[in-house]
């Protein structure tokens, strides 16, 4: 019983390891892949939400001065 277990036990330890070498080695090749389209001098994507240029875009000052600012205000 306990070779059985033990051997169980490879398995899934073989199966842990293999994917998380996969998954380490993906990440690797994806890094590189993205370095080497930044020094061919190919632009990243804009996420789609991004603010087109001129855009005026929302925008909160939580600087210490303007907190306590506002907190003198309000009292």
């Amino acid at each position: 019983m306990n070779d059985l277990l033990a051997a169980v036990y490879l398995i899934f330890f073989a199966l842990i390891a293999g994917g998380a070498f996969a998954l380490m080695n993906q990440n690797l090749r994806g890094s590189a892949s993205m370095a080497s389209a930044q020094r061919s001098g190919s632009r990243p994507r804009r996420h789609p939400e991004a603010p087109e240029p001129g855009d005026e875009v929302l925008y909160v000052d939580l600087s210490r001065e303007r907190l306590e600012e506002l907190y003198q205000q309000a009292s």
